[in-house]
C-alpha cells in the first residue's frame, strides 16, 4: 500500500507561500508558510500534520489492542501534542505527547494502559521516524 501526499513551495523562507495535497482530496492545495508554521498564524504545518496522523493512527492502534483483549472503544479521544524545538543542530520534532481518553465497557485502569502502551509502540506513526528514507530528487 502507498498513500501519496505533495507540496509545493514558492519564494523564499520567510515570505513564501506554500500548499499541500493529499491523493485522497481531503486536503487541497491547504495553505502553510512561515507563520503559519513558526508564528501560529492561518494555516497549516507539517508539525500539526503528523500530530493528526498521530492522533489517528493511535487510535486506531488502540482499537485493535482492545479488540484482541475482547474489548470494544464506545469512545476513543486521542489529542498529539508535537514538540519542536530549536535544537544545536536545527529546528527538530522532539516529542509528541498523546492525551487518550476513552469509554470502554468492561475495561478496567490496568487493561486499558496496557492496550494503550501497546498501541503506542506498535502504531505505524509511532515507528516513523525508523522509517527507511529514500529519494528521487531532479532539477527541472
Amino acid at each position: 500500500m502507498k498513500k501519496k501526499a505533495s507540496a509545493v513551495w514558492m519564494g523564499d523562507l520567510k515570505s513564501g507561500l506554500g500548499s499541500i495535497s493529499t491523493e485522497s482530496g481531503v486536503l487541497s492545495n491547504a495553505p502553510y508558510g512561515f507563520v503559519s508554521r513558526f508564528e501560529g498564524g492561518k494555516g497549516t504545518n507539517p508539525e500539526e500534520l503528523i500530530g493528526a496522523a498521530h492522533a489517528g493512527c493511535f487510535s486506531m492502534a488502540l482499537s485493535v489492542q482492545l479488540g484482541n483483549a475482547g474489548l470494544k472503544a464506545d469512545k476513543i479521544e486521542t489529542s498529539a501534542t508535537v514538540n519542536f524545538e530549536k535544537l544545536e543542530q536545527g529546528w527538530t520534532v522532539t516529542e509528541v505527547n498523546l492525551e487518550v481518553r476513552a469509554k470502554v465497557p468492561g475495561a478496567d485502569q490496568a487493561s486499558f494502559e496496557k492496550a494503550a502502551n501497546a498501541a503506542k509502540a506498535g502504531c505505524p506513526i509511532s515507528r516513523l521516524l525508523n522509517a527507511k528514507i529514500t529519494m528521487d530528487a531532479k532539477l527541472v
